[in-house]
């Protein structure tokens, strides 16, 4: 479910790019400081957006400088310096991807899935020991999703809502002191997640059907077992409406943040990433453009 959270890479100057690129790699360390090595192949785009973004709030300057980095060691990249919200991200990062393959364990029997979530148990421990509320907050809201995927619910939007409530937890970041501010990053991040579980939804609408898992969409417009990608075709247009509203109301709690810098990269992501991430999956080209590497 994750990783759709992307920049238009052409849209973007190539300096910030290279900025973009150093956030995600300043997560990176910063995941291995508190984790060890293993856990950084957790990381995504989603989770280097909100450190992009929250590290964009404050006014402190950018600080970084040419490194080498364990995956690319034949070349030096420019890393931003790991700071509170960058230590804050890697937590949330460990908790919400220990949640996930713990979820795909649980409804697939994946087993790479529960081999990962036994290597992040320790890293999970550690991260819940600093964020007790907001683990028990999202465990509530994936008990309601696991309740509401249970009773093959047909509403769309009652199927979002507990992945979209569970990225407001994360959005809605305690080192952001003002409260208005702290309760927009939340309406921002639960439009966004609202946006991540539809979209991923519509993307996995073939591999759901073919292993006869839950698909909210499947359910809602009751797919009758013939001509699957008719299918598709027959709800884009419905699918398109609902994830443009999130994403218009993702980007309206966007434009009332003070952004104190970043804002080419943050406004390429809310802008033109994310629509440019739509229309790739609507138009049937959502798993195999995955993001490249950075």
């Amino acid at each position: 479910m994750f990783g759709y959270v992307e920049p238009d890479k052409p849209e973007l100057k190539i300096w910030e790019f290279d900025v973009f690129r150093g956030y995600y790699c300043g997560l990176c360390r910063a995941i291995k400081k508190r984790y060890g090595q293993i856990p950084r192949l957790t990381l995504n785009y989603d989770m280097a957006f909100l450190y992009v973004l929250l590290d964009s709030l404050s006014p402190d300057p950018v600080t970084g400088k040419m490194q080498r980095c364990f995956v690319h060691p034949t070349k030096k990249r420019y890393i931003i310096a790991p700071n509170i919200y960058a230590e804050y991200t890697a937590d949330m990062n460990i908790i919400l991807m220990y949640y996930n393959l713990i979820d795909k364990w649980k409804d697939e029997k994946n087993f790479p899935a529960g081999t990962g979530a036994l290597v992040l148990k320790k890293a999970y421990k550690k991260s819940r020991k600093l964020y007790p509320e907001k683990c028990e907050a999202i465990e509530t809201h994936l008990k309601r999703l696991a309740e509401l995927e249970a009773n093959n619910c047909d509403s769309i939007d009652e199927a979002a809502e507990p992945f979209a409530l569970i990225m407001r937890e994360l959005f809605e970041c305690g080192h952001i002191k003002d409260e208005a501010e702290r309760k927009t990053l939340g309406w921002l991040g639960y439009n966004l997640g609202r946006w991540i579980y539809i979209i991923d939804a519509y993307d996995d609408i073939e591999k759901d059907y073919s292993r006869k898992a839950y698909n909210p969409l499947i359910s809602q417009y009751s797919f009758d077992g013939n001509d699957i990608k008719g299918f598709k075709e027959t709800i884009k247009e419905k699918a398109d409406f609902i994830l443009t509203y999130s994403l218009s109301e993702a980007e309206k709690a966007y434009s009332l943040l003070t952004i104190e810098k970043n804002k080419g990269i943050l406004d390429n992501i809310l802008y033109s990433g994310l629509i440019a991430r739509t229309d790739r999956v609507l138009g049937e080209r959502g798993r195999s453009n995955e993001k490249e590497s950075v």
